[in-house]
C-alpha cells in the first residue's frame, strides 16, 4: 500500500514538473540583433496609417510582436542624437552625455557638434564628413555590452544616412559605423576611428551608384494622390517647397530639381533615401556575414529621409503620409530579407524613433489652438537687458542654446557677483518674455527631485558638467523655425510619445498601454541576451515582452 503511494506521489511529481517545463518557452540563442530607429516617427502613424499598410511591415511585426502603446521619452530634449543615444545607453542625457545634436561647449568656448572628432580622417571620399566618434558619448551602449560579453567577438554594424544616427547607436567597440555623404560625393562614408580601409563590400556598393537611379525617377504617390484623406490638401500654405518648386505639391521631378536641391543631398529628403538605406544594410548583412557565426551580431539601422520630410512638409502633409506607406514596403522587403538570409527565428528585432514632431503652429493657430513661435534674436535682446537693469553690465551671459543659458563665470568674478543669485533672477525674469512658459536653476536642478512631469524630463536632460546655468521651458507647440513645416525638441508628449515594437526571437506575442520609458529597450535587449545592461542604465526591463525560460 504505502508502495502503490509513494509511485503515486513520485508520478505527481514528474507530472508537476512537467508542467513546469512546458509553461515556460526556453529560447534558443539570437544571432542577430536588429535595432531599427525611424526618425521622426509619432506613435499615432501606427494607427493612423493601419488601413494602408500592407501585411509585411508594420502590421507584420505589430502582429506577431510585442507593441508598447504607451512608451514615452523622458527627457529634454527630444533630438536625433539625444535619442539615439538614449536608446542605446537605457540612460538620460544626465548620464551618456549626449545633451543635443549642438550645444555650447562651457569649457572649449564654442558650439560643438555631437559626433565630430578631427582627429580622424574621411573613409569612403576625400572629404571631411567623415572626421568622426562616439568620444563625446560617456557612457557605454547596449551593443558595447554585447561585445563585452563575448570577449569583443561577434560584429557591431551602425547604419543611417546621419552620421550621428549610426555612430552613436553603434557604440565606442563598433566593427563599423557608416552614413551617407551626398552632395557631390555620393558615398556611404566612415571614420578611421574604427577601420584603416573601407571594406570591399562598401567600395562595390559605392560603385554601384543607385542614387542615380532613385533621383532620375520622380517622387509620385504611391496611391491615387485622392486616396490620401488622412493628410492635409497637397497644396497649402503650411508647407516648405524645394527650391525651383513653386507649390509644395506632388510629383515632384527629381532629376531636374537636384542641381539646385544639393545634387545627392536631395535623396536624403525623398522616400528612396529610406529604400537606400535597405539596400545598404542588406548589403553589410551579406558583406558582413551577420548572424552567421556563433556569436551574436548587432545591426543598428537608422531611417532619417523621414525626418527630413517631416522637417520641409510637417506632419500632416501627404509627403509625410507617402514617406510612411513607402517605408512599410522597405520594411516588408528588409524583414523577407532577413527571413532568407539570417532565417526567420534566428533573428530579434526592436523599432522604435529617436523623438516624434509637432504639428506646425502656424498649422494649429489656424484651427484657434494655442501655438507659437519664439523669437530668439528678442529672446536674447531681452535678456541682455535684464542683465543690465539688475546687474549694471550687458556681458554676463556667454551663451544661449538648446533653451539653456550659460553664464559668463570669469566676467561675474570679477564683479564680485554671485553665480546664483544672477541665475534665480534670470529664471524669475524671464517666465516674463512670451513664449517661455518655465525657468529653473542648475542649482535647483542640483538640489530639487522632480518625480514626474516634464520638469523631471527637464532635469534628466540636465548634465551637470556639460549643461547652462539656467534652463528655460517654451510652451506647448512652440517653435523657433519658419512657419512652413515643422520640428520638435521639447517634453511634451507630441514630441515624446512614440512607437516601441519587439519582434522575433524571444519575444512573446502581445501589446501594452502600460507606461514605458524609451531607457528600458537597454536593460530589455540586455536581459534577452543574458548580459550585463549598459554602464548607466537606469531603465527596468519588460518583462511582459519576453519570452524566457526563468531560472529555477
Amino acid at each position: 500500500m504505502k508502495f502503490k503511494i509513494l509511485i503515486k506521489i513520485l508520478c505527481f511529481s514528474v507530472l508537476l514538473g512537467s508542467c513546469k517545463s512546458t509553461s515556460s518557452t526556453s529560447t534558443k540563442k539570437t544571432k542577430l540583433v536588429v535595432g531599427i530607429v525611424i526618425d521622426q516617427m509619432r506613435y499615432d502613424y501606427l494607427t493612423k496609417f493601419a488601413d494602408r499598410f500592407g501585411e509585411e511591415g508594420f502590421n507584420r511585426i505589430l502582429k506577431d510582436g510585442f507593441s508598447l502603446e504607451n512608451a514615452h521619452f523622458n527627457i529634454i530634449p527630444t533630438y536625433t542624437a539625444v535619442g539615439h543615444a538614449t536608446i542605446y545607453t537605457g540612460t538620460t542625457p544626465s548620464e551618456h552625455g549626449i545633451i543635443s545634436n549642438d550645444w555650447y561647449d562651457k569649457y572649449e568656448k564654442k558650439m560643438v557638434y555631437c559626433v565630430n572628432d578631427n582627429t580622424y580622417k574621411t573613409l569612403g571620399n576625400n572629404g571631411y564628413s567623415g572626421q568622426k566618434s562616439p568620444k563625446r558619448l560617456v557612457t557605454s551602449t547596449i551593443t558595447d555590452q554585447l561585445h563585452l560579453a563575448q570577449n569583443m567577438q561577434g560584429k557591431t554594424i551602425g547604419i543611417s544616412i546621419k552620421d550621428r544616427a549610426a555612430i552613436l547607436p553603434a557604440g565606442h567597440t563598433a566593427n563599423g559605423a557608416y552614413w551617407y555623404d551626398g552632395q557631390n560625393y555620393n558615398t556611404w562614408i566612415t571614420s578611421t576611428f574604427y577601420m584603416d580601409k573601407l571594406p570591399q563590400w562598401v567600395t562595390d556598393f559605392n560603385t554601384n551608384n543607385k542614387a542615380d537611379e532613385y533621383l532620375n525617377s520622380p517622387w509620385k504617390t504611391l496611391y491615387d494622390i485622392n486616396s490620401y484623406v488622412n493628410s492635409r490638401s497637397d497644396d497649402n500654405i503650411f508647407e516648405e517647397t524645394l527650391i525651383g518648386q513653386e507649390t509644395p505639391t506632388l510629383p515632384k521631378d527629381l532629376k531636374s530639381l537636384r542641381t539646385k536641391n544639393n545634387n545627392f543631398d536631395l535623396l536624403k529628403t525623398v522616400p528612396a533615401g529610406n529604400t537606400f538605406t535597405v539596400d545598404f544594410a542588406k548589403a553589410a548583412i551579406i558583406g558582413e556575414q551577420l548572424g552567421k557565426s556563433k556569436h551574436t551580431d548587432f545591426l543598428a539601422v537608422s531611417f532619417s529621409s523621414t525626418d527630413y520630410v517631416g522637417h520641409k512638409y510637417g506632419i500632416s502633409a501627404i509627403e509625410t503620409e507617402d514617406t510612411y506607406l513607402r517605408l512599410d514596403n522597405d520594411l516588408a522587403d528588409f524583414f523577407q530579407f532577413l527571413d532568407k538570409q539570417v532565417g526567420k527565428d534566428n533573428y530579434t528585432l526592436f523599432l522604435t524613433a529617436d523623438h516624434a514632431a509637432v504639428h506646425s503652429p502656424a498649422y494649429l493657430q489656424s484651427l484657434k489652438i494655442p501655438a507659437h513661435y519664439l523669437n530668439v534674436e528678442k529672446l536674447k535682446t531681452f535678456l541682455s537687458e535684464t542683465t543690465k537693469q539688475y546687474f549694471n553690465s550687458y556681458e554676463l551671459i556667454e551663451s544661449i542654446s538648446n533653451y539653456q543659458i550659460f553664464l559668463n563665470k570669469e566676467k561675474l568674478e570679477s564683479l564680485g557677483l554671485d553665480i546664483h543669485v544672477v541665475a534665480q533672477k534670470l529664471a524669475d525674469e524671464v517666465i516674463n518674455f512670451d513664449q517661455i512658459y518655465k525657468a529653473v536653476t542648475a542649482k535647483t536642478l542640483q538640489s530639487t527631485h522632480f518625480s514626474s512631469g516634464i520638469l523631471n524630463s527637464l532635469q534628466n536632460g540636465y548634465n551637470q558638467k556639460f549643461s547652462g546655468d539656467v534652463l528655460m521651458i517654451p510652451y506647448p507647440a512652440t517653435l523657433i523655425r519658419g512657419r512652413k513645416g515643422t520640428s520638435h525638441g521639447s517634453g511634451y508628449s507630441y514630441d515624446t510619445h512614440v512607437p516601441v515594437i519587439f519582434y522575433g526571437n524571444g519575444i512573446k506575442k502581445g501589446v501594452s498601454s502600460k507606461r514605458y520609458n524609451i531607457t528600458d529597450i537597454a536593460p530589455t535587449i540586455a536581459n534577452l541576451l543574458d548580459i550585463e545592461a549598459p554602464n548607466a542604465t537606469n531603465g527596468i526591463v519588460i518583462e511582459e515582452v519576453l519570452n524566457k525560460k526563468k531560472h529555477p
